[in-house]
């Protein structure tokens, strides 16, 4: 290796700060972006929501704070109440299907009754 070359940790700071590069002649054009087969590819969907305008300040806020758009921190919040919801929906069901079946010995630590997402 020459005294001109030296290795670069490959991380994003080294893309951002220039240190893997910008010359111009290993530039090229990018190829048009099919948004169908993009949005395909990674389960995604566009949608439009209106929300307050203090609630996105405060998104992107936190977002800033943990490194990542606020875009992606409002997927991951969505998931993970749709994920939490989904289990609490599941242990109802399944607390519904013992009573129903007379097996009223087994307790379920993480259900509380009248606990629920929307009162």
């Amino acid at each position: 290796m020459s005294d001109k070359m030296k290795t670069v940790q490959d991380t994003e700071d080294a893309w951002v700060d220039g240190s893997l590069g910008r010359d111009e002649e290993y530039a090229t054009v990018a190829e048009p972006i099919d948004e169908k087969a993009l949005n395909n590819a990674t389960g995604l969907q566009m949608i439009s929501i209106r929300l307050q305008k203090s609630l996105i300040e405060d998104f992107k806020n936190i977002a800033e704070i943990n490194g990542i758009g606020y875009q992606p921190l409002i997927r991951q919040v969505l998931k993970r109440f749709a994920d939490a919801e989904k289990r609490r929906i599941l242990r109802e069901k399944s607390a519904d299907m013992r009573a129903l079946s007379g097996d009223d010995n087994h307790h379920d630590p993480d259900n509380s009754e009248g606990k629920k997402a929307f009162g």
